[in-house]
């Protein structure tokens, strides 16, 4: 299985907003999706971004309910997706190896994470298993894929 690795690096929209637009595009897509943060308030925010997306709300849970299996996306400290999903978003720019048991998986960093997001990608260059996708923002907000 090859897996997708997108890098999303946050220049201009908060990491919250690019979380609730992939999370979006994931559900349109028919996947389920496991985002993964290890710190609890990071995870609170995204989760308030989740039901504030666009007017709307995106069904979301942390994990640890007894009802984990049934969300189509679940919040969670690691890469345990005990809703089935097939798709994982690093939301904290955190490399985690495990995200290549997944179809696709998003690695969204900052600044404060540059340099490992960077050696990340060098790690993965050439990598049997991995295709490695990077992707920034243009000065009008749209996402270009750069890489």
């Amino acid at each position: 299985m090859t897996t997708q690795v997108d890098f999303y690096q946050l220049s201009r929209d908060p990491v919250e907003r690019v979380v609730a637009l992939l999370a979006a595009k994931t559900l349109q897509a028919g996947e389920r999706l496991l985002v993964v943060a290890e710190d609890a308030l990071l995870r609170a925010r995204l989760s308030e971004a989740l039901w504030a997306h666009e007017g709307s709300f995106l069904a979301h849970s942390e994990a640890g309910g007894v009802d984990d299996a049934r969300q189509p996306i679940l919040l969670a400290a690691d890469c345990a997706p005990a809703n089935g999903a097939s798709f994982v978003l690093l939301a904290d720019g955190v490399w985690r190896e495990e995200a290549l048991g997944f179809a696709r998986a998003f690695l969204v960093f900052g600044s404060d994470t540059l340099e490992g997001a960077r050696a990340t990608w060098r790690a993965l260059d050439g990598r049997e298993g991995a295709e490695r996708r990077y992707w920034r923002q243009d000065e009008g907000g749209k996402w270009v894929q750069a890489a």
